[in-house]
């Protein structure tokens, strides 16, 4: 077996490709690619870093006397460069396992690369079903949530309040186009409508086209099929607006703690969303939230507890196999359900999803608050065999 040694400042280099971890054949090292400097990087980035470190800190650094290494590559959310320094861990840098990934294009470009050269991919920030569908790997898990997921949780709930029109505006790439179908096959198939929908290049700082057909549309809703800084920006033009006080109803299809921190409950207040994990639900995920926190001033995002989750639970199969070779460590990645301060007893389907539950939520209002991250009234809680695409619905060709 070789080795897992947790190296805090040891970095990858970005797309320069120059080496600055220290390499060595007898360490197994654990590649997080994320965005470090766009606008996923509050939900990911250095904090999902931080939260694999941890994860790894629980072993002691190393795994049957095996060393940790985890090292640090900023994908930029362009898919060729995190394709090429996937590529440039596996073969130059010997990483043995590619974790985190937000950007649904630049996951499939990864699931692809660690597909084809046998390492272990863990996704915790990318939502395509296409990853564990059509493009599934037997490496490939992906952790945390889908597009399906929080979508159509999200969509269901507010359906069933009446809401049944909406409009959507969406992120224009892979991702976005994801999560607006999921929640618009959700609407219809519950009798709904979809009066339109509009999209927005990635990273738009002005939405006011958008938002003026939206309004103009008369939906009950107005959807916001995109994430982190798109998803902050078009809620706070859309209160601007004033659309929400003209009667039409917000929903984020994806939304997490860390954006709700930045939107403030006077604009956020009454959102409803979809999470599997909250820093606040009970003990335990209360103590991992403020170790998570003394590291770096702020309470972990779902996509930040998720990577914690997955790098654990592969590290426990390593421990327990005896081995990192990456068929061996899948399949008992796969045979052993994971159990943490996340998750509890969740199946690892043979498509690589993870079955954890889903939390339904509605964002507090200021006088309900406590202060600062007490954010969330948790109204449900969504067994992942209800809030998860069926395996074999998912068109992956692994399923049996």
């Amino acid at each position: 077996m070789r080795t897992i040694l947790l190296a805090g400042a040891a970095f990858a280099a970005l797309a320069s490709g120059t080496a600055q971890a220290q390499m060595s054949d007898n360490v197994i090292r654990i590649g997080m690619l994320s965005d470090r400097s766009g606008i996923y990087a509050d939900i990911n980035g250095e904090g999902s870093a931080v939260a694999a470190r941890l994860a790894a800190e629980e072993f002691g650094n190393a795994v049957n006397g095996t060393k940790v290494e985890i090292i640090v590559g900023d994908h930029q959310n362009k898919a060729d460069i995190a394709a090429n320094l996937a590529r440039q861990w596996i073969d130059v840098e010997k990483v043995d396992v590619v974790a985190d990934v937000p950007n649904s294009a630049a996951a499939l470009a990864v699931q692809g690369i660690t597909r084809d050269k046998k390492r272990i991919f863990l996704m915790s920030g990318p939502g395509s079903t296409d990853l564990t569908g059509k493009e599934c790997s037997p490496y490939g898990f992906l952790w945390t949530w889908d597009n399906h997921a929080v979508a159509s949780s999200t969509a269901r709930a507010l359906v069933e309040q009446g809401k049944k029109s909406w409009f959507f505006i969406t992120a224009d790439y892979a991702f976005g186009h994801s999560l607006e179908t999921e929640a618009a096959n959700t609407v219809k198939q519950l009798g709904g409508t979809i009066k339109g929908s509009v999209r927005h290049p990635l990273a738009s700082s002005d939405f006011s086209s958008f938002l003026l057909q939206a309004q103009a549309s008369g939906a009950e809703v107005v959807a916001f099929a995109n994430a982190g800084g798109d998803t902050i920006n078009a809620v706070k033009q859309a209160a601007e607006f004033g659309i929400p006080q003209g009667g039409q109803t917000l929903a984020g299809l994806l939304l997490n703690v860390n954006d709700i921190h930045a939107l403030g409950l006077d604009t956020a207040q009454g959102l409803m969303l979809a999470n599997s994990f909250y820093w606040d639900m009970n003990d335990e995920t209360r103590a991992w939230s403020k170790r998570f926190e003394e590291r770096t001033g702020r309470k972990p995002s779902m996509n930040q507890a998720g990577v914690y989750s997955a790098v654990k639970h592969y590290l426990k199969a390593v421990q327990e196999a005896g081995t990192d070779d990456a068929d061996t460590v899948a399949a008992k990645m796969r045979a052993t359900p994971v159990t943490d301060m996340m998750m509890k007893n969740a199946k690892i389907a043979d498509n690589g999803r993870i079955f954890n539950d889903m939390y339904l939520a509605q964002i507090k209002t200021p006088g309900e608050s406590k202060g600062a991250w007490d954010y969330f009234k948790i109204l449900k809680t969504i067994p992942g065999e209800q809030a998860y695409i069926a395996p074999k619905d998912s068109g992956c060709p692994l399923v049996k």
